[in-house]
């Protein structure tokens, strides 16, 4: 069987969305979605583009990109090749796609005549004849469903074993019911730990999840972690919850944005807090804000609109949350009954009935809080031939004094804690105790084996064992969690059991393998990028848990907590050198993410780190990779100084491409600022010292530069010179990100020299390259620079076309474009008054 080819799948496709939706358009779509959803994985790259391409079947720049994502996996998966190939050869080809000129006889054409008009990303590599018009199809100003993910739906899993809370439910669900429509609800649910406040509003929330079709928010707040209840002679750790203490605002709106399709989350709150009040003002939505601290820390989470729906559970009343419209739903422990009933779910009717007596003290003993039930239920349940009353006999025995000295029922906890760790295995309980040393909100096998210093097989018995003891949540596909307060009884029981050079050795363990596994994925993101060497005491032979770019870059995202919690952890303990190159390693997640409170924090406690270990290099190379961040961010002045310290560190230390760099950084800066007069002096300076060392990718970033620079003073023809020569430049390294953008740059310079129609096809030819690789912001860029060049040639619809879809993309990538372009799109209906701002920037 002969592969199939994109030029067939296109057609297959156009049957499937673009033609009349006959009894044969509607039978091929239909065995796609079939044969897409039987051969590929969910969130695959292919089954998200199918996604998007069938909510906008007129959109052929979906169709163009699932052609290619279609066509790449069929090589890889002879299922799908074969699917595809069926359906594309009893597929006849669309009344409206192109044939072959005549006389070619079955050759490829390559030229465009003046009668052509192109739809959506359109590449000429050869000839271009009079006057092309280039359309894109429209796009709604608002954000479209086709550039935003499926509707979230992140609440935590509900335990099999629940019991009672039958009023709370209903009080919950009359205030649902009472809500008045012009104004959302907040509810705060507050009690005492591990009385079941997550449990109960997840619980809820999955009952009511069909009045939220637009999603299900979920953030731990972390508000009462290492907050005044750390048992006497823990181990201070520092990881993102113990150090960091409470999660700030900004954290979680940068994940509750990304998780509704923006890709580029402003730096500053205030910008942050108006972007998601924005985004979802008209979404009908859910949001649990789960162990809050503090009113302050939960007000600038509340989103837009009247028809949300937002719970906050809290340790605290929160009663500051009241001008806000709380209505307060305090939650007390189980009675009597419902402690018995959730005991008998996790140990059997007949054993409780048998020994209804112990039973009976049991609950007592565990004062009516599900965590301790549960703890002693589990405990129970993997022991069978154990009677209730050996384990009411522990209880009653470890309770002594400190039910007097504890509150908020954290002494019933501890002592079902205790009761549970005394009968772990010998491995399980040092892993039980090591992983309470952690500085990470969440772990796996992998983390478990780095801690133990044993492989993964070794490792799951262990962390099995843990979750069926209840002391380990289990909440996702491989990903485990402690609660807080057994996150507190493990590193209790670590500062007891374990000596001092044994907690020291797990803490370096797993930040090594932490290292180990960011410089991985660093290597296979940025294989270009200048990479230091590193240092390891404990080398790591685990297997690494990504395979591909994609599952690289998901993984440091999901991990970019832990990054700040093991920088912080190695920075302690006097690490230096681990804590500056795990920041050092994690930069494929600041270029590509733009976390940018992330991406400057990590660079400043790096920079320290680096000084400190008086490695001068590293401290150079935190210096420009941090001033990247704070100049994206838009602390440009910020950025400068940390380029000046670079530039005056290159030049004491030799080191002639830093001192590039640091030039670079500074021209880059000062065009960013509007400074063009300041930009180029230093832009040249960066070419000369990159010339000097032979850095020619360096050499062609400052040419793009300066490329910018020309066309914002009016001088195509120099900016052309200057784009033409890093374009050919960035396509010798092999950077194809970089040359597609100097190529974009060069089509934009070429329209404003006079040459629309290479310009143009050269604009087109750089969107394909966006297109494909998903880079939305640049794919918003190069459709701006599309309509400013239509609009220059006087095709209003083709200008208004590019425009409103630029429009659509910076909705999800920069509400500042967006608003720029607004503005722009107003003024389409006039000519232009001389050149217009081009409205791009470097980075």
């Amino acid at each position: 069987m002969d592969p199939v080819t994109a030029a067939e799948v296109m057609n297959v496709l156009a049957r499937a969305f673009v033609q009349e939706p006959d009894g044969d358009g509607r039978r091929i779509r239909q065995e796609l979605s079939a044969l897409i959803g039987a051969e590929t994985s969910a969130g695959s790259v292919v089954s998200e583009v199918w996604r998007r391409a069938a909510a906008s079947p007129g959109d052929p720049l979906f169709r163009r990109l699932l052609a290619d994502a279609l066509t790449e996996a069929a090589r890889t998966i002879p299922p799908l090749m074969a699917g595809l190939a069926r359906l594309a050869r009893s597929s006849p080809r669309p009344a409206d796609q192109p044939r072959a000129a005549a006389g070619t006889s079955g050759s490829h054409g390559n030229t465009i005549d003046g009668a052509a008009r192109l739809y959506g990303p359109t590449v000429q590599a050869r000839d271009v004849q009079g006057g092309i018009h280039i359309h894109a199809a429209p796009v709604p100003a608002s954000p479209s469903p086709a550039f935003r993910p499926s509707a979230p739906r992140q609440l935590r899993s509900v335990p099999a074993h629940f019991a009672g809370r039958d009023s709370e439910l209903g009080g919950l669900d009359r205030l649902l019911v009472q809500k008045p429509g012009s104004s959302q609800l907040l509810v705060v649910v507050s009690g005492p730990a591990g009385v079941g406040k997550t449990t109960l509003v997840s619980r809820w929330l999955h009952s009511v999840g069909e009045e939220f079709p637009d999603g299900q928010m979920y953030a731990d707040l972390r508000g009462h972690v290492n907050i005044g209840t750390e048992p006497a002679g823990t181990v201070p750790a520092t990881g993102p919850e113990e150090a960091a203490g409470p999660a700030t605002p900004t954290e979680i709106l940068g994940q509750f944005l990304r998780a509704l399709g923006v890709v580029s989350v402003p730096a500053d709150l205030a910008e942050q807090a108006s972007l998601w009040r924005s985004v979802t003002a008209g979404l009908r939505m859910a949001v649990m804000l789960d162990n809050a601290f503090t009113a302050a820390q939960v007000r600038p989470l509340l989103p837009g609109g009247p028809d949300g729906l937002v719970v906050v559970t809290s340790r605290r009343r929160l009663t500051g949350l009241g001008v806000d419209g709380a209505v307060f739903r305090p939650l007390g422990v189980l009675d009597p009954a419902a402690s018995l009933e959730l005991l008998a779910h996790g140990v059997g009717n007949r054993r409780t009935a048998g020994e209804l007596r112990a039973a009976r003290e049991v609950v007592a003993l565990c004062a009516g809080l599900p965590l301790a039930l549960c703890v002693a239920s589990a405990r129970l349940a993997s022991r069978p031939r154990q009677s209730l009353r050996t384990l009411a006999d522990a209880l009653a025995r470890d309770a002594g004094p400190l039910t007097a000295l504890e509150i908020e029922g954290e002494a019933a906890v501890r002592n079902a804690l205790d009761a549970s760790y005394t009968v772990l295995t010998a491995d399980a309980a040092r892993l039980y105790r090591r992983l309470g040393l952690l500085p990470v909100g969440t772990f796996d096998v992998r983390t478990a084996a780095a801690a133990c210093g044993v492989s993964l097989g070794s490792a799951e018995g262990p962390l099995d064992e843990l979750i069926e003891a209840n002391l380990v949540e289990d909440i996702g596909p491989d990903v485990c969690r402690f609660h807080d307060l057994v996150r507190a009884h493990a590193r209790d029981r670590a500062a007891r059991d374990e000596s001092e050079s044994a907690r020291t050795e797990t803490l370096r363990r797993v930040c090594d393998w932490f290292l180990a596994t960011v410089t991985a994925a660093e290597e296979r993101l940025t294989p270009a990028q200048f990479t230091l060497p590193r240092d390891y005491v404990y080398p790591s032979d685990l297997p690494l848990p990504f395979a591909d770019d994609a599952g690289a870059l998901a993984w440091l995202d999901g991990h970019r907590l832990d990054l700040m919690g093991f920088v912080r952890t190695a920075s302690d303990n006097g690490w230096d050198d681990c804590a500056w190159q795990l920041v050092d390693a994690a930069w494929p997640l600041f270029l590509r993410r733009r976390h940018y409170d992330l991406w400057i924090e990590a660079h400043e406690l790096g920079l320290a780190a680096a000084r400190r270990a008086r490695n001068r290099t590293a401290e150079r190379q935190m210096l420009n990779s941090g001033a990247i961040g704070l100049d994206a961010a838009g602390r440009i002045d910020d950025a400068i100084v940390w380029y000046e310290e670079s530039l005056r560190a290159a030049r004491a230390a030799g080191d002639v491409r830093d001192e590039g760099q640091a030039l670079h950084g500074l021209g880059a800066c000062c065009r960013n600022a509007g400074r063009l007069d300041a930009a180029v002096p230093y832009l040249t300076r960066a070419i000369t010292a990159w010339e000097s060392c032979g850095y020619l990718r360096g050499v062609a970033l400052s040419q793009v530069v300066l490329g910018e620079i020309a066309l914002a003073v009016d001088e195509p023809r120099r900016a052309v010179e200057y784009f033409t020569r890093a374009h050919d430049t960035l396509a010798a390294v092999k950077d194809p990100h970089d040359t597609a953008r100097a190529l974009a740059f060069l089509g934009r310079a070429r329209v404003r020299a006079g040459e629309y129609a290479p310009g143009a096809a050269q604009l087109g030819e750089a969107l394909a390259v966006f297109t494909r690789s998903g880079s939305l912001h640049w794919q918003a860029r190069t459709l701006e620079m599309l309509g400013e060049s239509a609009r220059e040639h006087g095709d209003m619809a083709t200008a208004v076309d590019a425009c409103t879809r630029a429009l659509a993309l910076h909705e999800v990538t920069s509400p500042a474009d967006a608003d720029r372009l607004r503005d722009r799109l107003e003024s389409l209906e006039r000519p232009p008054a001389g050149p217009p701002p081009e409205g791009v920037t470097s980075e």
